[in-house]
């Protein structure tokens, strides 16, 4: 008998539920479902790194805090570029593995924990998926915007009124 892990069960019950809802309902609504529990997500994780429960996120810490909380979760993301305007993640390891593969929208995870994180510390991101393992494309890149722009992306702003 194969061994099975809570850690296997878990992933292998959030693809299955992704795929579920892909298959259903289609790939943009199970993106929006997703896209809910990210934001969930992000709020809990923007909390965890504070420092102090009443202060912000400092704005330089958040590509730091982005790396590290997806290694925490078994992804490799490293940060391949920073300007004033934006900061380029890559990424070879996906935190769900091979079980993402054919379920774009579990980056909707990526997505709005990201966007969430940035927006709460800068009061506003913007955040395309250039590529993602989901995809087929054999890597993550994920660019994050700190301005508006013109790019393809989900956009998300403070929910503490930064940036308004």
């Amino acid at each position: 008998m194969a061994q099975l892990t809570r850690e296997e069960f878990v992933l292998d019950l959030v693809r299955d539920v992704s795929g579920t809802l892909e298959d259903i309902i289609g790939l943009e609504e199970a993106e929006g479902y997703l896209a809910v529990v990210g934001h969930m997500m992000g709020e809990r994780l923007y909390e965890m790194y504070r420092d102090i429960p009443s202060e912000e996120i400092s704005p330089d810490r958040v590509p730091e805090i982005l790396v590290d909380l997806k290694r925490r979760i078994g992804g490799s993301f490293e940060i391949e570029s920073i300007t004033e305007k934006a900061v380029t993640f890559v990424n070879h390891d996906c935190p769900f593995g091979a079980r993402v593969e054919g379920r774009k929208s579990l980056c909707m995870m990526t997505s709005n924990v990201f966007g969430y994180i940035t927006a709460e510390s800068r009061g506003y991101a913007k955040v395309e998926l250039q590529k993602t393992i989901a995809a087929g494309d054999g890597m993550c890149r994920v660019v994050v915007h700190f301005e508006r722009t013109a790019a393809e992306g989900r956009e998300y702003y403070s929910e503490s009124g930064l940036g308004e």
